[in-house]
């Protein structure tokens, strides 16, 4: 009864350490450390490699390392009893609210404009926007959008929500459905997208889509790359309908350094950083709900495969 943790590219022994300082008593391992495959009861995983978890026929769970689980549901190959799980963690959270902040502010005030101005050795001023010029909107009111957009509203600005299902009242003017998806698009200056990644909202992020927004709206994904459908992006860019926007999540990570993205005017990039997992935070949730597995409890934050999270 052990647990393995998988994210290639990422430094694991801090997360190890993390796990273990909260229950010595469980082994914990990295894939190379693996000595009986049967050992391997629970996972935890981030950009695994596909089909590797069929080498461990006593998995019963595994556990994203955020809050996206797309890796995880990608995978045919892994059984259908296997339950997956996912982190819900407040710091997540506030880094998210902190990021969209900095960066929405950056586009009032033309920031990146002055740091291309730099470059070119450029003295040159702009008129800018100020928090009560523009409405943000976001896509996806769970948890993590929730947050964003309420902290969002105290800080000053005005906000609406958008999801699928509609959800509890808000402070915030919400909109749910198809139904209502244009009129949320109408009154968003700033699109912000925080939706789960699933067969309705891949490609969600379309032409059709950005020319409902305002002209000159200003488009922020945070969710999944998979969210925009790229071209689309870059002609409503091109076309002057759209005035920006900032990307932090790719179809493909790292982005090549042939993307189209990289040398397109008004696209900022940053690679995946708007919130990062903190190991000492989430290792709590992580070995409690190893813990629920092992004894057949119900788990904290299960995902549904076919709803996508």
């Amino acid at each position: 009864m052990s647990i393995l943790i998988v994210s290639p590219g990422k430094k694991l022994n801090r997360w190890k350490d993390a796990l273990k300082a909260v229950d010595p008593s469980v082994a914990v391992f990295l894939p190379e450390e693996v000595k009986n495959p049967l050992d391997i009861t629970f996972a935890l995983s981030w950009n695994h490699p596909k089909k590797m978890f069929r080498k461990y026929p006593n998995l019963k769970c595994i556990s994203s390392f955020g809050a996206g689980v797309d890796h995880l549901l990608s995978d045919t190959q892994i059984p259908m009893h296997v339950e997956i799980v996912r982190i819900i963690d407040p710091l997540l959270s506030k880094d998210m609210f902190e990021f969209a902040l900095a960066v929405v502010m950056k586009h009032l005030r033309k920031l990146t404009r002055y740091t291309r101005y730099q470059e070119a050795s450029i003295w040159k001023k702009h008129e800018y926007l100020r928090m009560q010029d523009i409405q943000i909107g976001i896509m996806g009111t769970g948890m993590i959008g929730h947050h964003v957009a309420s902290e969002l509203q105290r800080v000053g600005f005005r906000v609406a929500g958008w999801n699928r299902t509609g959800g509890q009242p808000t402070s915030y003017d919400k909109y749910h459905g198809t139904d209502q998806l244009n009129d949320f698009l109408k009154v968003s200056d700033v699109l912000i997208c925080l939706l789960p990644l699933t067969r309705q909202t891949r490609g969600i992020i379309n032409y059709s889509l950005l020319r409902e927004l305002p002209v000159d709206a200003y488009v922020i994904n945070f969710g999944r790359g998979a969210h925009v459908n790229e071209r689309d992006l870059i002609r409503a860019i091109d076309e002057g309908h759209i005035s920006g926007a900032h990307l932090d999540v790719f179809e493909e990570e790292p982005l090549p350094e042939n993307h189209l993205f990289w040398q397109q005017p008004g696209i900022d990039i940053t690679p995946h950083v708007a919130s990062l997992t903190d190991p000492d935070s989430i290792a709590p949730q992580v070995m409690d709900n190893y813990h629920r597995s092992r004894e057949g409890s119900p788990l904290n934050n299960l995902v549904s495969r076919d709803l996508g999270y």
